[in-house]
């Protein structure tokens, strides 16, 4: 089980990684392990602001639908169009080529009350 050091996690297994003024956003390795072999990908928020921990798209896998919560506030600006085609990435690379969305942080103070990489790791008991 992979937990980098340099992003933020959520309860909702959502990693959120900060690079200037966007940042970008997808699930954990340990959600994706749990989820399974991920076919699908929907996101449709493009272009809209996002509260913090409401929904911004799904992800479905064979055997269940997962709603996406976004980290913090932010407004979606790019999905990863690879997924379409490759939705496998999720599982294969779920904190590079697997990323979901980039957006720009609109509360960057969201950012620090989110888990460290330790503290996620406590959190799911690994």
């Amino acid at each position: 089980m992979n937990f980098p050091e340099g992003l933020k996690y959520t309860k909702d297994h959502e990693w959120i990684r900060v690079e200037g003024e966007t940042a970008y956003v997808g699930i954990t390795d340990y959600a994706q392990s749990e989820l399974g072999e991920i076919v699908f990908v929907d996101v449709d928020t493009v272009g809209e602001i996002i509260g913090q921990n409401d929904v911004f798209g799904s992800i479905e896998a064979v055997k269940t639908v997962s709603d996406l919560l976004m980290p913090v506030s932010a407004e979606v600006i790019e999905l990863n169009d690879s997924l379409e085609d490759q939705p496998e990435l999720v599982n294969k690379d779920p904190y590079g080529k697997g990323w979901i969305i980039k957006v720009v942080v609109k509360d960057a103070a969201q950012v620090a009350g989110l888990f460290s990489a330790a503290d996620y790791k406590a959190f799911i008991g690994k």
